[in-house]
């Protein structure tokens, strides 16, 4: 039996066969401190109890059949009220798309917007922009970054890649990394954008950016989170934004993203969903619509739950730092947004006290599993070679304490190589 050539060669996710591979020895026992997957622990960060309530009493209700396809006008308009309120973004409710999560949103815009061979350009690492490049039959155009720049693509970098590209895909605060984009490495990009469009002929495709900001309420410090319209409102037409509340309310699997931008690839993302029938719960919607305009209960969950989420990446930041001092070959760049944090553990080439040469951030990472109890996520898997050094660090699924317990374990590990 032959399947089609795309899925033949599909890879899949290896921060999700890492994630359970660690999960199953857990279950089986096994004390690991998880730092893999993107997600939360419930038991530590729980949903807001004023959301998780009105799921309840929205399936109570009977709100169980199908949603709108392009989800219910409440939450439309509560997404609407509170993107203007909070970020000065205004759009009609109208051009807002609701979906289950960030991804189908994501795939939604790569089908809306490409044809076979279409270019799109994206920094690494970057999160899944190399898969949905597959699943749409177009060109993935990578664009290395650099430690010096905390992994944040620059106008520098990005600029040769951009003639004859169909969408540049950015995220901030970015996953993996952590980081964030300055105002004036966003603005200089943004200014490229506009340059090319400018350039481009009325019968030529423009240049569309799809930026995703699912964790913009999560920055940290004097961080600030920036985005294309508020900094250059020419970019309107050409700007699809994937948002909603899965990071910044834990609510990982509540299932609710939306998209906002342009009427024309709006209205085409909301077709190509309505096939794909990738609708967020209605129950769920109608809650995250009755949920969203309490600023009083979104203000007091956020400012908690950064808290909680800043103190375990300052931890693990602090720890890294510490090891640094004491002569380890690791580092660490500071945490600035979403729950990451990106640290380099520069011990490729070195062999273990059984004798196993790390040749690659594979043998590193399965190392690291079995004798420090840590499970990390190499960058190869967001775009970057498998001998980079760079490794991402989720907190979202472990406690506080057992990161703390995971540091001492991570010095011996190292200690045990030559």
């Amino acid at each position: 039996m032959t399947v089609s050539k795309m899925a033949g060669s599909l890879i899949g996710s290896e921060i999700i066969k890492i994630g359970n591979e660690v999960n199953e020895m857990i279950k089986k026992g096994a004390a690991i401190c998880n730092l893999t997957i993107g997600d939360f622990d419930p038991a530590i960060f729980p949903i807001p109890d004023e959301l998780r309530d009105a799921i309840t009493q929205a399936y109570a209700a009977g709100q169980t059949n199908y949603p709108p396809a392009n989800g219910v006008a409440e939450l439309r308009t509560a997404a609407a009220n509170f993107l203007h309120q909070r970020l000065g973004l205004t759009y009609s409710p109208a051009d807002v798309l609701v979906a289950g999560g960030s991804r189908p949103l994501i795939y939604a815009t790569y089908l809306a917007l490409l044809d076979l061979g279409d270019k799109v350009v994206f920094p690494v690492p970057s999160w899944n922009n190399n898969h949905y490049c597959h699943l749409a039959s177009a060109e993935a155009v990578m664009v290395e970054t650099s430690p010096a720049h905390s992994f944040m693509p620059t106008a520098a970098e990005i600029a040769p890649h951009l003639p004859g590209a169909t969408l540049l895909a950015l995220c901030s605060p970015l996953n993996p990394t952590g980081t964030v984009f300055a105002r004036a490495d966003l603005e200089a990009i943004c200014d490229l954008v506009i340059a090319e469009n400018q350039r481009r002929a009325p019968s030529e495709k423009p240049l569309y950016i799809l930026y995703d900001q699912i964790y913009w309420m999560l920055t940290f410090g004097t961080a600030q989170h920036y985005d294309p319209v508020n900094l250059r409102p020419e970019l309107r037409d050409y700007v699809i934004y994937i948002d909603g509340i899965s990071k910044c309310l834990a609510a990982t699997g509540v299932r609710v993203g939306y998209a906002f931008g342009p009427t024309e690839v709006i209205d085409k993302m909301k077709s190509i969903l309505g096939h794909v029938g990738a609708w967020a719960p209605k129950a769920e919607q109608i809650a995250t619509a009755q949920y969203l305009p309490n600023s009083t209960a979104v203000d007091s969950y956020t400012n908690e739950f950064k808290q909680k989420i800043q103190r375990s990446l300052d931890t693990l930041y602090a720890g890294l730092q510490e090891l640094k001092e004491a002569g380890f070959p690791v580092d660490a760049i500071a945490p600035a947004g979403a729950i990451y944090l990106t640290a380099r553990l520069d011990v490729l080439g070195k062999t273990t006290a059984a004798g196993q040469l790390l040749a690659t951030t594979r043998d590193l990472t399965s190392y690291l599993i079995a004798e420090a109890g840590l499970a990390l996520v190499p960058f190869s898997a967001f775009g970057n070679s498998d001998t980079s050094p760079w490794f991402r660090l989720s907190v979202g699924g472990a406690s506080l304490e057992s990161i703390e317990a995971a540091l001492p374990r991570l010095r011996a590990a190292l200690t045990g190589l030559q």
